[in-house]
């Protein structure tokens, strides 16, 4: 039964009425008069009737407006990228600088994009030829996408480390020890680094490898000595190739300047030949109607020039051998190096004694003079004709 329906008996009111005095529930404005008072502050008047005067809340309202305001206030730094929620629904990426968002409406979560992070990866792993070794593997990445970064995945650093660990494995297992452990690292490392990003693209993990360190493998400690010899085997080998080209790259552009110059003085040499040729054939082509004229003066002639040709460096002594008594012989270097000394005194004398007269005004006729008192080729032609 309601309280207020008939026969109902007692006081049941809700809102308080005794004896069913009151016609209705109390006043607001007697409620906010009363709380108006408790804070120490005026009435618009009971008895009158006048509203509640509502300026202490209008600047309680207006400080929690700035307060609420103030608080959506934020900075973003360089390296970093906000994802920005509303009400749990991505908006956008927040670049860097200052910002503002809703309190309790907007939410933005800070992931640093620039600094390059690290997962190490390590075990002993068997290889494709049935050996164990041991593997140390650290991949360095950052953040591409934010929102990738941060939803994609419960933690997209823990499922990279997984997926290092898988492609790591993998490429071991399908290479050889001795790959591995010489000069196979460095494909083992691409390799490496190709299937880890063909792992975590179907994840979207916002995440983007930078590099891939393929530290040194280890083999095992029983035989550990003889891989290791053979590593410094091979490394000598690389090393000794490496030389090897280095001489090569060395010797070749000396070999191809000698080359060059050699050309040069063949073609030199070739030219040179060919002149004196031209000019031999031109010699003879001028001494052939001095042979058809005089024969036996033309031979006698060139047999003397070649005579002189052959003598003319060597040491020459004649010796009587028709003499029976006191052996005869004359030193004709040292006269010929006497006959140059006196050359050497007279032709200055004689070409002083021209200029003197020259410039005296007399006219001494000079026809020819041959200081080493031979005749001049011409005179002596001209003899053998007459």
């Amino acid at each position: 039964m309601a309280w207020n329906e008939p026969g109902n008996k007692g006081n049941k009111d809700p809102w308080g009425n005794k004896g069913g005095n009151d016609k209705g529930p109390p006043d607001l404005d007697e409620v906010f008069r009363n709380l108006s008072k408790r804070f120490g502050g005026k009435g618009g008047g009971s008895a009158t009737g006048q509203p509640f005067n509502s300026s202490l809340l209008i600047v309680i309202a207006v400080i929690a407006l700035i307060i609420w305001a103030l608080s959506g206030l934020y900075t973003v730094k360089e390296a970093e990228r906000g994802v920005l929620l509303r009400f749990g629904q991505h908006i956008g990426e927040v670049s860097s600088g200052l910002h503002w968002k809703a309190t309790f409406i907007d939410d933005v979560t800070m992931v640093d994009v620039e600094t390059f992070r690290s997962i190490p990866a390590s075990g002993r792993m068997l290889t494709s030829d049935e050996n164990i070794v041991n593997v140390e593997l650290v991949v360095q990445y950052s953040v591409s996408d934010a929102y990738s970064y941060l939803f994609s995945a419960v933690d997209a650093n823990s499922s990279l480390r997984e997926a290092t660990d898988s492609a790591l494995r993998y490429v071991i297992g399908h290479n050889r020890m001795d790959d591995i452990l010489t000069t196979g690292r460095d494909a083992i490392r691409r390799d490496t680094w190709t299937e880890l990003e063909r792992i975590i693209e179907p994840y979207k993990l916002g995440l983007k490898i930078r590099d891939v360190n393929f530290l040194p493998a280890r083999p095992p400690e029983e035989v550990k000595d003889a891989f290791d010899d053979a590593i410094s085997a091979q490394e000598d080998e690389q090393r000794f190739i490496r030389e090897a080209e280095a001489y090569a790259r060395e010797i070749e552009p000396k070999a191809r300047g000698t080359v060059e110059r050699m050309a040069q003085q063949a073609s030199a040499y070739k030219e040179r030949e060919v002149l004196e040729a031209r000019g031999k054939v031109a010699r003879f082509e001028k001494l052939l109607p001095e042979y058809q004229a005089a024969p036996g003066v033309t031979r006698n002639r060139l047999y003397i020039d070649a005579m002189q040709s052959v003598l003319a460096d060597t040491n020459k002594v004649l010796i009587d051998t028709k003499n029976s008594g006191n052996l005869m012989y004359l030193p004709l270097d040292k006269l010929m190096d006497s006959s140059k000394s006196l050359r050497n005194q007279v032709v200055p004398e004689v070409e002083r004694h021209i200029n003197s007269v020259s410039s005296s005004g007399v006219d001494t006729p000079i026809t020819s003079m041959q200081t080493d008192g031979r005749l001049s080729r011409e005179d002596r032609v001209r003899q053998g004709r007459n």
